[in-house]
């Protein structure tokens, strides 16, 4: 099916989320290129209250004992808040080896005090070795005790809660639930949240031909934390049969579209603009974080409007 741009009129007023970060507006994945723009920029973007600017780092690039790249970590987080999104937790599966990798996520998280943190609901470990990819995890009762016990150790040993992103799917298998199902059960077993992939969620639905808006209709509002926007790319043999999860692009207007949908469902959430390849002008991915922004105030002025009708009407 091919998508249309949603016209929301009426943004619902969100369940109450237990997950940190309602302060947040758009965010942006933090580069050291872009370093000297970050630095340059206002303070006031920090801390307007619901339009607040804040970066992502992929956690395991900040296993390092000193140096440059944490000093410019430190001068980041002197204004803005930080999203911690790990990619080697392997929760899904082979977990002998977290406790060394928990350890120094918990080493970063002490310095750096994260308002949010992230891990995949996937697996990338075998018998020890890493495999250097994000690789979904078959969605069967087994498979999804061991996630449970893979979050409950990264939370345990973090202390802290955690939120998990739903995978790319490049083929359909057979299963015995459907991902919400899978994800859903596996945060409320937990005490985890979910960390709901937009671009990911577009893609599975373009490869494998599942309904991207019945999806979002089975998560519960309160255990969104957290939303992810990136752009794709067809895959170079295949074509627009089969989309890749590449970060390189430019956000896409299905996925745009997708995003309004999200908030229509959950409320407002903080919503980050990844991209880790053809990295563009900071500028650039400043455009494209006021577009997300512009759908969060979108969302919140319709929320606080119905708000005040509620209250005149006590």
């Amino acid at each position: 099916m091919e998508w249309v741009l949603l016209k929301v009129h009426e943004c619902n007023p969100p369940r109450q989320s237990l997950i940190a970060g309602a302060h947040l507006g758009a965010g942006l994945g933090l580069k050291a290129e872009h370093l000297d723009d970050i630095l340059a920029l206002p303070v006031e973007e920090a801390i307007c209250t619901g339009n607040s600017l804040w970066f992502e780092v992929h956690t395991e690039n900040y296993f390092v004992a000193g140096g440059p790249r944490l000093n410019y970590l430190r001068s980041i987080r002197e204004n803005y808040d930080l999203s911690f999104h790990g990619v080697g937790g392997s929760l899904g599966y082979d977990h002998q080896s977290m406790p060394e990798h928990i350890q120094q996520v918990k080493a970063l998280i002490n310095e750096f005090q994260p308002t949010l943190i992230s891990e995949h609901a996937v697996w990338s470990r075998s018998g020890g070795a890493y495999f250097a990819d994000l690789m979904p995890l078959p969605r069967t009762r087994d498979a999804l005790q061991s996630l449970v016990e893979g979050i409950d150790r990264y939370q345990s040993g973090i202390g802290r809660r955690i939120l998990i992103e739903n995978p790319t799917n490049y083929l359909d298998f057979i299963s015995e639930m459907d991902e919400p199902q899978f994800l859903v059960e596996a945060a409320q077993r937990s005490g985890c949240g979910l960390l709901i992939d937009i671009n990911n969620l577009y893609l599975s639905s373009k490869n494998t031909g599942i309904d991207a808006t019945e999806y979002l209709s089975q998560i519960p509002a309160e255990l969104v934390g957290e939303i992810h926007m990136a752009g794709y790319d067809p895959d170079p043999e295949l074509g627009q049969a089969l989309l890749i999860d590449s970060h390189a692009a430019d956000i896409d207007g299905p996925v745009w579209a997708l995003l309004e949908h999200a908030l229509s469902l959950f409320g407002h959430r903080p919503v980050l603009i990844e991209r880790d390849a053809n990295i563009p002008p900071f500028a650039e991915l400043m455009r494209e974080r006021q577009t997300a922004q512009g759908y969060l105030d979108q969302c919140s002025g319709h929320t606080a409007v119905a708000n005040g009708f509620q209250k005149e009407a006590r």
